[in-house]
Order: structure tokens, then C-alpha cells, then sequence
């Protein structure tokens, strides 16, 4: 297996979405799950930030005039989606789903066209800079990848190479098996929902609920990261299992 990482710069006016990251220099988006076939493309993403932020990063995914991820800078005429799964003053979570339409462009379906099938992704946008990582075969064509995004973002977004090598490990945490959560991941996501954590309002926060698994902070919030991901990706994989994208909340 082979790992890419690059990071696309945007100018400003170019993404909406980095254009809200960039007012809000604290706030991030990661993605927690990211499919496409040729066809469409869907994915759930986490956003932490201000109670502002998170709310004008809402406001640009469901209203920007074409979706966040097209390489395009203006409606290329997709049909898109974006829904709300979550929102507090603490985190945003967001579910997307587009279908590719002919003039449509993005970086998972380069991906797929010049690399190949059984990729996997990941995400983080920050201000400007969009990073992502790609694990795929090794058998696809990088050099053809690289130039086709180079022409897709135009003057819109510099692209920077950081990271051609040997994938240095699964995606998944050390200690999983890919298909169930580890222990500790487990025992956190049960203790949150026992005490209420994810309550509105919340029963108990983050530091109160570290105390009692005498856990450090920082800790408890990666594990509860990890869990969410977790569900959230399987909960994505049921949906549309059972056939098409999400109906409206």
C-alpha cells in the first residue's frame, strides 16, 4: 500500500467553506468518513470551533452556490445534499452527498480515475490549506493524479506535495480489528452516553466526565473522537446499504 499527502491552498473568494475557516483561524473540519464511486461521493465531516464559527461553517456548506468539495468555481450543476446530524456549541457534524455530474470535478474522483479502486481518505482543512491523505494500491498512475488536480483548482488553490511513500499503517486505531472498537473507545462512549453527556443540555461536560474515568481530558476527547467516527461511518454504511442517499431529517 501506498500513502499521498498533499494539501491544497486556497486563494481567498475561491471555497467558500476555506473562506469561513480563514475568519475563524481556531476552527478545523476533519472528515470521519469518506466514500465515491464514479457516480457520487458522500461524507461526514467534524467541525470544531466557536459557537460562531460552527455556525457560519454550517451556513457555508448548506448554502454555498455549488458543494464545498467540487474542484469547480462555480455550479457545475450537481445534485447535491448537505444535513445536519449534529450541532452544540462545542461540534458540528455534517453529512454530504453529491452526484458527479459531466463537468464536475473532485479530489476522490481523480483519485478513483487515476489510482484506482479500495482507496481510503482522510481530511483536514484548516484556514486555507485542505490536507488530505490517500491510501491506495501503489498501482495507479500518481504523476496523472497530481496533474489532473493541478488543472481542475487552476489559479484558485496552490498544490503541495508532502508525503509519497509506504502507507506506515491502517487507517484504524492500534489495537482494533477494524470491525468493533477497542476497549477504551468502548467503555468511553458508554460512560458518556450513561452520564449525559451527548443530553441537551449536557448532564455532565468533558473534564467532570474524565474525573470519573480518571482520564485525562484530552484523553477522554480523542477517545470520544475515535468512538464517533466509529458509528458514524457504520451508521453511513447501513443507509446506504439500504438503498440511496439519506432522506431529508
Amino acid at each position: 500500500m501506498r500513502e499521498l499527502v498533499f494539501a491544497l491552498d486556497y486563494e481567498p473568494g475561491c471555497n467558500a467553506v476555506a473562506d469561513t475557516l480563514a475568519e475563524h483561524p481556531a476552527a478545523r473540519i476533519r472528515s470521519l468518513s469518506l466514500h465515491a464511486t464514479d457516480e457520487s461521493l458522500w461524507r461526514v465531516d467534524h467541525a470544531a470551533g466557536s459557537p460562531d464559527a460552527l455556525a457560519e461553517i454550517e451556513e457555508a456548506f448548506l448554502t454555498a452556490d455549488y458543494y464545498a468539495d467540487c474542484l469547480t468555481t462555480e455550479d457545475c450543476g450537481a445534485a447535491q445534499t448537505t444535513q445536519v446530524l449534529e450541532h452544540t456549541d462545542e461540534t458540528l457534524v455534517l453529512y454530504s452527498y453529491w452526484e458527479r455530474a459531466p463537468t464536475c470535478s473532485s479530489v476522490p474522483h481523480a483519485a478513483l480515475d487515476h489510482l484506482g479502486d479500495g482507496l481510503l481518505f482522510e481530511t483536514r482543512h484548516e484556514e486555507w490549506r485542505y490536507t488530505w491523505r490517500i491510501i491506495h494500491s501503489g498501482d495507479g498512475e500518481v504523476r496523472a493524479f497530481f496533474d489532473t488536480l493541478a488543472a481542475a483548482v487552476g489559479g484558485c488553490a496552490g498544490l503541495e506535495i508532502r508525503r509519497l511513500t509506504d502507507a506506515s499503517s491502517p487507517t484504524t486505531d492500534a489495537g482494533g480489528d477494524g470491525d468493533s472498537l477497542p476497549p477504551d473507545q468502548a467503555e468511553a462512549l458508554r460512560a458518556a452516553i450513561e452520564h449525559g453527556y451527548y443530553e441537551t443540555p449536557r448532564n455532565v461536560d468533558a473534564g467532570e466526565l474524565a474525573d470519573l474515568l480518571g482520564v485525562p481530558r484530552s484523553t477522554l476527547t480523542y477517545r470520544l473522537r475515535r468512538a464517533e467516527a466509529y458509528v458514524a461511518e457504520r451508521w453511513v454504511d447501513r443507509t446506504r446499504s439500504s438503498g440511496g442517499p439519506l432522506s431529508p431529517l
